[in-house]
């Protein structure tokens, strides 16, 4: 890659001690003769980032690299074209260009020099004002000799910062319109900082749009498939413009609603916190596997450790953890993981209650088990079910599932659509607790079921049940379970929710360290949480895991994930994924404005910062595109195309999620 901004962040000191964080986790790859637009509201940090790319700024975490090499300090091979011009005022036309040349070019003979710098007053039409000095031209005239001196000296990379703000239209314009010409003749790498959503549009190949400060990252890149040479009228009438314009504008906007409303959280921070840091704690779960770092938070001390008392309280399905969270029963919860999104959207018709989740507590740990009859008939795989279904057209399978909102329902739907079983036409979805699961398989009333563990591993265990699939094989990594907690009960007890989040990452990382798995199955054992059989657990936790009563077994040291690669960051990617899944099936509609609904529920802030006060190595992954086992690849920056491109889904409707509304409803239950 030509130029890659890695995993940067930027920190700055206060004088008070504290810290403000400008921009974090940017992480960016530009090809050469790329022409990229940086563009956001005022403070978001795009002339930082410029800074750092041009090596007048260095950064808190991270690295930009330039050719494979890092950037530590500004050079010729990146020059800087400023908003006010950066002329000496008392050396002509000529000689502004000429300072760059002979300094940089200083061995080459006078006349080549000389050749260089007419070359350039002619490729920015200068020729007449050649000998005039900056006083006496225009302010487009003034850009046109900046950007001359900085191509005189051939860089590998021309940074732009709002190079065009202070001119007139007409001017701006005529300007554009040569920038490109010269961009496009020169092969140079462009980077710009703009406010002109226009003039973004019509120079870029790809606008990146930033959020607002402070820990600004980026929220959506834009590619810009515009034919190349660009005429102006030619692109403003091409039939993707406008649309392109419109998703720029609804980002923008976007970010101005959540601008306003952090001042007025800012201005009603001393009526919302809580005057005395709350310590007391009432969180629920399900008893499954997953619910292991609860379980050892509590009984290895780590709550105690960061001042929680912490009150453990079993629920008898996912639809009570969601009522819980939402009548403050529990003050936080284990949850599915699309939960915090979909109570967020409002779900099942449900008003919304704006829930956020700043940790990933668990990732796979999920199979999908069908019957000892389904094994018998050879339904051993995605194609044979689908021949079984087939074949008997007068009977509908039952499969369970946990929760409409659960990762459970979306894999089980992605792996049956993908073998073209439409899941709402050719089977029937079940909702049960997952405690139930394996009793229903029994006794004969559904046919199988997509579960966290143990219950898949009981199931083989007691031969009533193999497991057809696990999601190792459907999306490895995926996210399970989070922990979710009431957004206002979050912006209340700031102290707490950070306390929370540290106690729990310390147990994340307890868990999976193989030494602790026989432990932390011992625990898991006990009464007050799973009270199952040891023999239960360890299939999946200690391993050999066992797919049916005929499987030799197989280690699978990841079918648990609790803390490895960087598990407990809740990515909005993989929120982002989940968004269009709900969509897909229609249990929510997909929100136009993602990227607040985003921002809001994944707190990758409080995680990050949790990490950091913890010593940990706690970062947001890239935002690259993915695809799962049926190689259909999800583009973050393209969510609606890879919703079109599903062979089976549902109509879906795409609207606008009033969170505004949601506040102030919440607001009137206090």
């Amino acid at each position: 890659m030509f130029l890659e901004v890695d995993h940067v962040d930027k920190v700055f000191p206060l004088a008070n001690g504290g810290r403000y964080i400008a921009l974090e986790n940017i992480d960016l790859q530009i090809k050469q003769g790329e022409f990229v637009s940086l563009i956001g509201h005022s403070g978001c940090g795009k002339s930082t980032l410029l800074n750092m790319i041009a090596g007048l700024d260095l950064p808190s975490k991270g690295g930009v690299v330039l050719e494979g090499r890092q950037i530590a300090a500004p050079g010729p091979d990146k020059m800087v074209v400023f908003q006010n011009y950066s002329l000496l005022p008392w050396l002509t036309v000529r000689e502004n260009i000429a300072l760059a040349v002979n300094e940089v070019y200083r061995d080459k003979p006078a006349s080549e020099r000389r050749e260089i710098i007419e070359h350039h007053i002619d490729l920015v039409n200068l020729r007449p004002a050649a000998k005039k000095r900056p006083a006496q031209l225009s302010g487009g005239m003034k850009q046109r000799v900046a950007i001359a001196r900085a191509l005189s000296i051939r860089p590998k990379l021309l940074l732009l910062d709002e190079p065009f703000g202070a001119l007139d239209a007409l001017t701006r314009g005529g300007l554009q319109e040569q920038l490109m010409h010269i961009c496009e003749e020169s092969k140079v790498t462009a980077v710009m900082v703009t406010h002109d959503v226009d003039e973004a549009l019509l120079l870029s190949d790809r606008v990146v749009m930033l959020t607002n400060g402070p820990a600004s990252h980026i929220g959506q890149i834009l590619t810009v498939d515009l034919p190349r040479p660009r005429q102006r009228m030619q692109v403003v009438k091409h039939p993707d413009y406008y649309p392109m314009r419109a998703e720029i504008i609804e980002f923008l906007n976007q970010q101005k609603r959540a601008k306003k409303r952090q001042a007025e959280l800012q201005s009603s921070t001393s009526v919302m916190v809580s005057q005395l840091p709350k310590t007391t704690l009432n969180i629920g779960f399900m008893p499954l596997t997953d619910c292991a770092p609860l379980a050892i938070a509590q009984e290895k001390g780590f709550f105690a450790k960061h001042g929680l008392t912490v009150n453990l309280q079993k629920a008898s399905s996912w639809d009570d953890i969601a009522s819980g969270v939402a009548d403050r029963r529990f003050d936080a919860a284990q949850m599915v993981a699309a939960m915090p999104l979909a109570m967020t959207i409002g779900m099942g018709g449900q008003p919304s209650v704006p829930t956020s989740t700043s940790l990933v507590l668990s990732r796979n740990g999920n199979a999908i088990t069908l019957s000892k009859e389904l094994y018998e008939r050879g339904a051993q795989s995605l194609n044979e079910l689908k021949s079984v279904i087939a074949m008997d057209k007068d009977r509908r399978y039952r499969i369970g599932i946990v929760h409409d909102c659960s990762m459970h329902n979306l894999m089980l739907r992605y792996w049956l659509a993908s073998g073209n079983i439409d899941p709402d036409q050719e089977v029937d979805l079940v909702i049960l607790p997952p405690q139930a699961m394996v009793d229903q398989l029994r006794k004969g009333q559904i046919d199988g079921f997509c579960v966290g563990e143990p219950w898949g591993s009981q199931a083989v265990v007691e031969g009533i049940g193999f497991v057809v699939a696990t999601d190792l094989e459907i999306w490895a990594g995926n996210p399970e379970k989070v922990l979710g907690a009431r957004e206002d009960w979050q912006q209340q007890n700031p102290e707490a929710m950070l306390a929370l989040v540290k106690a729990l990452l310390e147990a994340c990382e307890f868990c999976d360290e193989p030494r602790h798995r026989v432990e932390v199955a011992e625990i898991l054992s006990r009464p007050n949480y799973l009270g199952v059989p040891l023999a239960a657990l360890t299939p999946s936790l200690t391993g050999p895991y066992i797919r049916s009563t005929n499987d030799p077994g197989q280690m699978l040291p990841r079918f648990h994930q609790f803390h490895l690669d960087n598990s407990n960051c809740p990515r909005r990617v993989e929120g982002l994924w989940i968004l269009s899944q709900l969509a897909r099936w229609n249990i929510t509609p997909f929100p136009n404005n993602w990227i607040e609904v985003l921002d809001r529920v994944r707190r990758v802030d409080i995680f990050l910062e949790a990490s950091r006060q913890l010593g940990q190595v706690g970062i947001e992954p890239d935002r690259d595109a993915f695809q799962l086992f049926d190689g259909l690849v999800f583009d973050p920056d393209r969510p609606l195309e890879y919703l079109r491109q599903q062979a089976i889904s549902r109509d879906y409707p795409v609207q606008e999620i009033d969170l505004d509304r949601a506040d102030r409803k919440l607001a009137r239950t206090r």
